[in-house]
């Protein structure tokens, strides 16, 4: 089953990052992103651009269009992994193995995801 791990943390935290300091934790993540590859296991993974370049779309009678995110939270989410796994549990020890690799201190919310037109990957 493939399962979306999404990360959420403080974004100013992440966004004060140096660049050395940005480098180091994408290089750690990436020693768990290879390992996942090369069991075949890793989909698309992707780190989004900051919330001020979030546009929203608002649905009611009218539909509105609004620059920026407009949620009210310390946590955002900042990208994502899609991986193969065989069970919540391995999805669950997954996500462990990117926490550990993560040099911050947000969360990671692991969903079984349901492909409505397959690419690459096994579903």
């Amino acid at each position: 089953m493939l399962y979306a791990i999404l990360c959420y943390d403080s974004e100013a935290a992440v966004g004060s990052w140096t660049k050395e300091q940005d480098a180091a934790a994408i290089a750690k993540l990436d020693v768990v992103q290879e390992k996942l590859a090369r069991e075949g296991r890793l989909g698309p993974v992707a780190r989004l651009m900051p919330t001020t370049a979030a546009t929203t779309l608002r649905k009611g009678k009218e539909t509105i269009v609004l620059d920026g995110p407009f949620a009210e939270t310390k946590e955002a989410l900042l990208g994502f992994f899609v991986v193969e796994c065989a069970s919540l549990e391995k999805a669950v020890e997954t996500a462990k193995d990117l926490g550990r690799a993560s040099s911050s201190t947000g969360s990671y919310e692991i969903r079984p995801l349901r492909l409505f037109r397959p690419g690459n990957l096994k579903t």
